[in-house]
């Protein structure tokens, strides 16, 4: 076999049910196939963290005395596949020293599919409430704009759960409703159990850069607050982010209130932009020193003028 194939092995439906008939036409069950580790790549800018510590050692003892239970899923990449679903899995079969690791490989794929398969894929092997405020926000906007776009993206769901069920405790998976006749922000709330204000606090979230969604998940920027913020111009970013990291302050919702207002009618200085996160009026001799940071949003914001 050369580098670039993968040898079939058993239909993934076949491993999953008992009742499984191999002469049966069965278009919903697609084909497992075994591809080498060394051919896999994660995928580009995967927006979950990865298990570590206790949780990533459960995952290796696991698939040390069972096997890699669910496959993975990807997709063809030139000559390498893209992880779509299973990065954990992968990483726990790396630390096992294994080869190979059962795939099922998705093909025609469109990058919003893609996404959304990543982003499901997780919340069904995690909690939605178990994940950090950043990935809440991104499978809310993910969710929320492929419920916009039914049609194809309703048979994707389908397959998406039947992809991620296990054979052990799969009757603890719910099917998620997909004929409601809801709103989007109605659907996607039903579908996590937020209220519709939720949904579009997450979808404003998942607008903010990544560095921010960081200092929301550490508390530092709170979520009504992080709302507020994410209605800020591209340089008021940055300027607030340089004055929050560098003095290790938070922004409560007044101050993101009063930034969102201020830089509704002119776009942030650091004067300004400081004065309100400080809370405190500033004097008219008064002149902060800019942090460190300061250097490099000039510098991205503001190009030096040639011969002064």
């Amino acid at each position: 076999m050369s580098k670039g194939e993968v040898k079939k092995v058993q239909p993934f439906m076949a491993i999953f049910r008992e009742d499984y008939d191999p002469n049966a036409e069965n278009k919903e069950s697609p084909n497992q196939d075994l591809i080498k580790i060394e051919q896999l790549v994660p995928f580009k800018k995967h927006p979950f963290k990865l298990y570590e510590g206790e949780r990533l050692n459960e995952m290796v003892e696991s698939i040390r005395e069972f096997g890699v239970i669910v496959p993975i899923v990807v997709r063809k990449k030139r000559l390498k596949f893209e992880i779509l679903s299973g990065h954990n899995r992968v990483e726990a079969c790396k630390i096992l020293g294994l080869k190979e690791i059962p795939a099922v490989v998705k093909e025609g794929l469109s990058e919003e599919e893609a996404l959304l398969i990543v982003t499901e894929t997780n919340t069904m092997q995690r909690s939605f409430g178990d994940l950090p405020h950043s990935e809440r926000a991104t499978v809310v906007a993910v969710r929320h704009e492929a419920m916009k776009k039914q049609g194809l993206r309703t048979d994707l769901l389908k397959e998406i759960e039947k992809l991620s069920r296990s054979p052990i405790g799969s009757e603890d998976l719910t099917s998620r409703p997909m004929g409601e006749k809801l709103n989007a922000d109605g659907m996607v709330g039903n579908e996590y159990g937020l209220s519709p204000r939720n949904v579009s606090r997450y979808l404003r979230i998942a607008k903010l850069p990544e560095e921010f969604k960081e200092l929301v998940d550490e508390g530092k920027i709170a979520i009504r607050a992080g709302v507020d913020l994410s209605y800020l111009r591209e340089e008021s970013l940055d300027i607030v982010h340089a004055i929050v990291t560098e003095e290790n302050f938070k922004i409560d919702m007044k101050r993101a209130r009063d930034l969102r207002g201020a830089d509704k009618k002119a776009p942030l200085t650091f004067d300004s932009a400081n004065a309100i996160i400080r809370g405190e009026k500033k004097e008219k001799d008064e002149k902060p020193k800019p942090p460190k940071y300061w250097s490099k949003v000039f510098i991205k914001h503001f190009k030096p003028v040639i011969g002064f």
